[in-house]
């Protein structure tokens, strides 16, 4: 069951939340909410496999 929903927040995740290695996004450059996102793109994905 946990897993499930895990699986579902991470294919939400890629349909709305933007991607930003695709933009080429430098870490040391990112703003606070982009790094936000980026912590919670992580955390569904590790979540999810």
């Amino acid at each position: 069951m946990k897993k499930n929903l895990f699986i579902f927040l991470a294919k939400v995740n890629s349909l709305l939340l933007p991607s930003f290695t695709k933009k080429g996004l430098d870490m040391a450059y990112a703003k606070k909410w982009q790094l936000a996102i980026i912590g919670w793109r992580y955390f569904i994905t590790k979540n999810s496999l």
